[in-house]
């Protein structure tokens, strides 16, 4: 299987260019639902330890449906098929960039979400325009054993977030293994009434003099993300515009809990929604062939 690994920000993405399973040529959305129910041994396999690492994010390339596109693509983590992923379509970018595959200026991409723009600008740096995001809920409380009331909103911006300002722990590094924790307990509440949330963010104050916030965000697979997170952005983009936080077209910084940054902005969506926009950089780390061996004991990953 031929990959090629980047990193965004600090966050891992492994580009698969051959060697996936057969999903067929209908949309993307039932390609990442026979994905997910049919070929979980498969992503597990190439994202899992000793191949992956536990922050990782794949990116299976597959045929677009839509021609105007240059890639179709399904993202997952080590527990679920991704909808989007911001992050992810920055490394796609740049490692597509550095392929030869395409060059600077704007380009589409099809996810199961939708189809988003990515705008190459140099070897590193891309901007990403993103399908459009909505606040769905705001002010939703939950009880926390030992952190008490936290109240966030609920958005989508690719995938689904609980967005917690401010976080009931100090976000910084210092603190990961507390944030890790708190956000398993919220998103298990939250799940146990509505089973839609697969991401928590927690804000809290920039240690940077010109960012807006820094974040900790969890994923599916209880890692905490080391970039500010595309999709979590575009989610808090929602929140900020439909909380008349943020103007349209107002640029602010996003930091991660590991201090990389995201430029955030955005442009009224056409269903009430926004349309962001987030500028990250990537850089291509390694190209390489895995092996699956049929007599690795651990050739499916390590699984715990």
């Amino acid at each position: 299987m031929h990959v090629i690994d980047s990193h965004t920000g600090g966050e891992p993405t492994r580009v698969i260019l051959d060697g996936g399973p057969d999903l067929g040529s209908g949309p993307l959305t039932e390609r990442a639902k026979k994905l997910a129910t049919e070929h979980k041994a498969f992503y597990q396999s190439v994202v899992l330890e000793p191949r992956g690492q536990v922050a990782m994010v794949c990116a299976l390339l597959v045929e677009p449906v839509d021609p105007d596109c240059v890639t179709g693509v399904i993202y997952f983590d080590a527990e679920a098929v991704l909808g989007m992923c911001g992050h992810g379509t920055i490394g796609l970018a740049v490692t597509l960039m550095h392929m030869g595959k395409i060059g600077l200026g704007p380009h589409k991409i099809e996810t199961p979400a939708g189809v988003v723009t990515v705008d190459v600008k140099d070897a590193n740096t891309v901007t990403v325009t993103n399908i459009e995001s909505r606040r769905v809920e705001s002010g939703v409380a939950v009880e926390i054993e030992g952190l008490g009331t936290v109240t966030g909103d609920i958005a989508y911006g690719g995938n689904w977030f609980y967005i917690v300002d401010s976080s009931p722990v100090p976000v910084t590094p210092a603190h990961i293994p507390e944030l890790t924790q708190a956000a398993i307990q919220v998103r298990e509440a939250l799940n146990a009434k509505e089973e839609r949330i697969d991401h928590v963010i927690f804000y809290g104050p920039a240690l940077s003099e010109n960012g807006h916030s820094r974040n900790f965000v969890l994923c599916p697979d209880d890692a905490y993300d080391r970039s500010p997170c595309g999709t979590g952005s575009s989610a808090r983009l929602a929140c900020l515009a439909a909380a008349g936080q943020l103007s349209e077209g107002e640029e602010i910084i996003q930091e991660s809990v590991i201090g990389s940054t995201y430029r955030l902005s955005y442009t009224a969506g056409p269903k009430g929604g926004v349309i962001p926009s987030i500028s990250g950089q990537a850089w291509v780390m390694a190209e390489s062939k895995l092996i699956f061996a049929e007599t690795d004991p651990f050739r499916a990953g390590i699984t715990l």
